[in-house]
């Protein structure tokens, strides 16, 4: 379990194909703290097991499913990645509450800036909108964000400079892939609402 709330942005050392999985590694310090085989990493949104570290980088098996269901097929050595290590009880928790399960691809429409801050227009799949809701929460790239419009399955957000400084957002523009989660009560009381309907 995740909160949306981005440590740092990781670096891409490398991705390649391996005999059972591809292998991934990432350049990162905010993540390796108290890190052990076996943890949850997000990495842009999407929950990984580390399989290896050393005091610069950490290493991931990525099922061929993932890569093809998330962002991960465009990923190149030196591409920016958010980074969030799993949440801990006792601590703080900011954002939402994020599973690391990535919903779908979303495509940026319009990314630029508006006054000190950018705004982001992303279309999600189809008929996926049916997730989105005013002020309700989204994840993208793995960071929580509050949803100011919704158009269908097309919403937008605002970011504020932290957030673009500190994330992967730095590097997106118009028509670049984000994985997208979409918030977790929303789906389960769909779900309930299907099922217990006469």
């Amino acid at each position: 379990m995740f909160t949306g709330i981005i440590e740092e942005a990781g670096s891409v050392v490398a991705f390649t194909r391996g005999t059972n999985a591809w292998k991934l590694r990432i350049a990162a310090r905010a993540a390796l703290q108290d890190i052990a085989s076996g943890d949850s990493i997000a990495v842009n949104g999407c929950c990984l097991t580390v399989t290896q570290f050393d005091e610069r980088s950490l290493s991931f098996d990525v099922l061929e499913e993932t890569r093809r269901l998330t962002n991960f097929s465009t990923l190149r050595p030196g591409a920016a990645v958010n980074l969030e290590r799993s949440l801990r009880f006792g601590g703080k928790i900011g954002g939402h509450f994020v599973t690391g399960h990535v919903d779908g691809l979303g495509v940026i429409e319009i990314f630029e800036p508006r006054g000190s801050d950018h705004y982001l227009k992303v279309r999600a799949p189809a008929g996926q909108g049916r997730y989105l809701i005013s002020k309700g929460s989204i994840t993208i790239d793995g960071i929580s964000l509050t949803v100011a419009e919704v158009d269908g399955d097309v919403f937008a957000v605002w970011i504020i400079p932290t957030t673009i400084a500190v994330t992967n957002l730095r590097e997106k523009q118009a028509g670049a892939p984000v994985n997208l989660e979409f918030d977790l009560l929303g789906k389960y009381i769909e779900k309930l609402t299907v099922f217990h309907r006469p």
